[in-house]
């Protein structure tokens, strides 16, 4: 039982970056309509820029926002400089553009910061926090953060005369447009809470997978699986999706295919997903009028 327990909450953790990640998704899908598969490319950028200022003695904090206010800062810039452009186009070469940033920031992640594997440090200690024998430090502490972050979002979009014009733009960009929010604005700013909101998963997860330009694709194989699971335009679907897919990772690959399998958990969870409920469990099935 104790196993069983253990497997699960740390399932929870994985599935707290999972969560995150599928979040940063749904927050791109729902202002653009197509799945921004540079999301997780985006996250590497910015823990590579994290590695590189604490290991030139920035304390890990400090490190830590100043990355998340640079990648909120790339996240517009990639809008303005790349998607903007490319809204015009057809679908498909929209989607061959995302598909293109994803390998270019890939490739210049390698580049410039080496293809070679690296640590990256933990800002939680080493022994298990408050007693506990089901989850480690570090685990418990992304678990923490995650729901800090989780509920700051919340607050924004919820309380906020910017998040409100967000989630307009979100539903309604023409009707948003006609009551004066500026859509463009509105579009960059979600751009940069994607980045920064992929950034701190990155951060969170680097320790656990180490660092190198190949960490997250497993990674976002899961948060794929996750935001299709909850619903791909359910930002409350996503989170929950992102925690179960997280516990049935671990209870798949520990009870049932084992660890080099559990990898095609993710693959059928989102095959099944589109054959049986393409809109996900919280998702809004889509309907055309005729």
């Amino acid at each position: 039982m104790e196993a069983f327990l253990h497997q699960v909450f740390g399932g929870l953790a994985n599935g707290a970056v999972y969560a995150s990640l599928a979040l940063a998704l749904v927050m791109i899908y729902r202002v653009t309509h197509f799945v921004n598969f540079a999301q997780g490319e985006l996250a590497l950028v910015s823990t590579y820029v994290a590695s590189s200022l604490i290991n030139a003695g920035v304390p890990y904090w400090v490190a830590f926002v100043a990355t998340v206010a640079l990648s909120f800062g790339m996240g517009v810039l990639v809008e303005r400089v790349v998607i903007r452009p490319a809204m015009r186009a057809p679908p498909l070469s929209i989607v061959i553009v995302f598909i293109g940033l994803m390998v270019v920031l890939n490739s210049m992640a390698g580049w410039i910061f080496g293809y070679d594997t690296r640590s990256f440090p933990s800002p939680f200690p080493s022994e298990p926090l408050f007693g506990n024998h089901y989850l480690a430090s570090h685990e418990l502490g992304v678990i923490g953060v995650t729901l800090v972050m989780l509920a700051l979002l919340y607050v924004f979009f919820r309380f906020t005369s910017l998040g409100l014009a967000l989630r307009a733009v979100a539903d309604n960009p023409e009707s948003s447009r006609l009551v004066g929010i500026r859509v463009e604005r509105m579009l960059a700013l979600g751009w940069g809470l994607s980045a920064a909101v992929g950034a701190v998963a990155g951060m969170m997860i680097a320790p656990i997978v180490f660092l190198d330009p190949s960490m997250m694709g497993a990674v976002m194989l899961y948060a794929f699986a996750a935001a299709l699971f909850g619903g791909i335009d359910s930002p409350g679907g996503a989170v929950l999706g992102g925690f179960t897919v997280g516990v049935l990772e671990n209870l798949m690959g520990t009870y049932v295919v084992g660890t080099e399998l559990k990898l095609t958990t993710a693959l059928a969870l989102i095959v099944g997903v589109l054959v049986f409920r393409p809109a996900g469990l919280f998702g809004q099935p889509a309907a055309a009028r005729v």
